[in-house]
């Protein structure tokens, strides 16, 4: 599959379609005097700027890492999205100021029975194209695609809205035009807000996706020298480039030779079954036949006993010799006092223990393992 032709194609048919939709609804609103109409062929034209945009953004973001942009641009896709976001918005709050207009200076619209039927082959054409550019986004990891597919299901409930309307006056006489765009207008501006909210969090960047942060765990995992998988952090630098790193618990006989091969074949392995680089593998040593070292390990699950806002401990060593003890935790984001659930737990090894160092580390819980 070719990410850039499917992204490609799918913005194209989804400009033909609303130019398409434009045209005929612009042509429609002028004839019968609707401002609903007339505003929904104006959210066409925006949702094919749309596309012309997200077709854009996606050349340029395959343009070939440099020396200014050593990863790539993939994150345009990202700025893409915000900028359709802002679009979806503006043509919103365009249409509430035009809708408030005719609600204070009323005008009764035509409905010509033609114009009825191509209201209705719009709406069902929405529906098609919604669900296709919205499949299309999810399958290729577009935000782009996946927010004008939303768009366009959204666009196919506003015609079917007009349609009602219509009946409503032709049924009882009782004209909704200027009422039914205001309230679309309102929907739009939410969609608007709902995708800007979702292109600036991808930009700031978000959590690990889950299975992908499970499958490289399982990948590491299947090396029998690993016994453990830690604080996987990954940067995203477009939807098909990630670039991170990963602690790994090994056995503390291994060399150095040995854990140079290891790692490389690690770094392989990874890349070739998910597309991730892990620029960065770190090592736990792993001790098991110190009783000390065992006995400190023993304290410190004690002293955090089943405290469900701890979710992992890991990354424990003791250096008896420069008398440290090292370990990490992981608090519960949902915690408001991680800091002090944190504090309390290295005080009380540290009365355990008081003639040693406590070297510890609170980690993010960045991903799910």
């Amino acid at each position: 599959m070719n990410r850039e032709k499917v992204i490609i194609r799918t913005g194209v048919i989804g400009i033909l379609a609303n130019v398409f939709l434009a045209g005929f609804k612009a042509v429609i609103g002028f004839i019968s005097g609707s401002i609903a109409v007339t505003m929904d062929a104006v959210n066409n034209l925006s949702d094919a700027l749309s596309s012309v945009i997200t077709i854009v953004s996606t050349k340029l973001a395959g343009k070939t890492p440099d020396k200014k942009h050593p990863y790539g641009y993939g994150r345009i896709e990202y700025l893409s999205a915000v900028t359709i976001s802002v679009i979806v918005l503006y043509a919103g709050i365009t249409s509430l100021v035009e809708s408030v207009k005719k609600i204070i200076q009323p005008e009764t619209p035509d409905y010509a029975p033609i114009a009825l039927i191509i209201i209705g082959v719009a709406v069902a054409v929405k529906i098609v194209l919604g669900i296709y550019v919205r499949a299309a986004g999810e399958k290729v990891k577009s935000d782009s695609l996946v927010a004008s597919g939303k768009d366009a299901l959204l666009d196919a409930v506003i015609s079917a809205s007009t349609l009602v309307a219509a009946a409503v006056f032709i049924i009882w006489g009782v004209s909704l035009e200027a009422w039914l765009a205001a309230i679309i207008s309102l929907v739009i501006i939410k969609s608007g807000i709902e995708m800007l909210r979702d292109s600036v969090s991808s930009i700031l960047g978000e959590r690990v996706e889950g299975e992908l942060s499970r499958q490289i765990r399982e990948i590491i995992l299947t090396y029998p020298e690993v016994s453990g998988v830690y604080d996987l952090v990954l940067h995203n630098y477009g939807p098909e480039t990630h670039i991170g790193s990963v602690h790994i618990e090994l056995p503390e006989s291994l060399n150095v030779r040995q854990l140079d091969i290891l790692e490389r074949d690690i770094y392989s392995k990874v890349y070739r079954e998910t597309g991730v680089v892990l620029t960065g593998i770190s090592v736990y040593s792993r001790v098991t036949d110190n009783r000390f070292s065992n006995q400190v390990y023993s304290d410190l699950r004690d002293i955090i006993g089943g405290d469900e806002r701890v979710l992992q401990l890991h990354g424990f060593l003791v250096d008896e010799q420069k008398k440290q003890i090292y370990f990490d935790i992981i608090i519960d984001f949902g915690v408001n006092d991680r800091k002090q659930i944190f504090q309390d737990i290295v005080e009380k090894i540290q009365e355990k223990y008081p003639t040693y160092n406590i070297c510890p580390t609170l980690d993010a819980d960045a991903s799910d393992f």
